[in-house]
């Protein structure tokens, strides 16, 4: 039994990370508060087709969800400064793809909370990048942004 609860806990951990950036570029473009947008996938988004004849979603971790997405908020500057310390200085957070800056606060909460080892949460949050760009170098750039943010923000796991 256990084979099988694994696997599913850990798809429902992906699954929250990818809806995080979902809810993280939502209020970044719409303005709607924390509580609302989190309101909103618990009600009406987890466990449904991504679109239209799309593949479902694995369930997802509704605390995990919400922590991610509380702590980005709660966080965000703390966040936001680790990030572009992690970028060349030309290119601050507020320029990048939004679709990448939702990502990198996402991930900053994560590694903030410090519940998970870095390099899960660098794996989890590259294999989202895949997911939002899956012909381009952004996984990279994300995997290299991220190690930066995990050795400031996690020091004692290097």
């Amino acid at each position: 039994m256990s084979h099988t609860r694994r696997p599913d806990r850990r798809r429902r951990k992906s699954a929250a990370r990818l809806h995080a950036v979902q809810a993280l570029y939502q209020m970044e473009q719409t303005g709607q508060t924390c509580d609302r947008v989190v309101r909103e996938f618990l009600d009406y988004r987890f466990g449904r087709p991504l679109e239209e004849g799309g593949e479902e979603l694995a369930e997802a971790d509704a605390d995990l969800f919400a922590a991610l997405v509380e702590e980005a908020v709660n966080q965000q500057a703390r966040i936001d400064q680790m990030t572009n310390r992690a970028l060349v200085a030309k290119w601050p957070i507020d320029r990048i793809d939004p679709t990448l800056r939702a990502l990198f606060r996402a991930a900053g909460a994560e590694l903030v909370l410090a519940k998970t080892p870095p390099k899960v949460v660098i794996s989890e949050f590259v294999d989202v990048a895949r997911a939002f760009f899956p012909e381009g170098r952004e996984p990279k750039f994300v995997n290299a942004v991220l190690d930066h943010m995990a050795r400031e923000a996690q020091p004692e796991a290097f």
